[in-house]
């Protein structure tokens, strides 16, 4: 539900990823990074797997997650 005042809600969004770009399943001004747990701010998000729909806080975390995720495959 959206804030009176126009806003976006403050808790977590749902997010559909995809290969440049994210769309939008429930609003919300925040994600959570799969590996952290950390807040990630709309605005801020860079970083996210197609194949596991998953949110990362930046790089370096998503370079880890991918590498611990094709190892587990191995």
């Amino acid at each position: 539900m959206l804030k009176r005042d126009g806003g976006l809600p403050d808790g977590p969004a749902k997010l559909e990823f995809e290969q440049a770009d994210f769309s939008i399943v429930w609003p919300g001004r925040y994600v959570l990074c799969a590996v952290t747990g950390d807040k990630i701010p709309l605005e801020n998000l860079r970083y996210w797997s197609v194949e596991r729909q998953e949110a990362y806080k930046d790089g370096e975390i998503a370079f880890g997650a991918e590498l611990k995720w094709r190892n587990a495959q191995s």
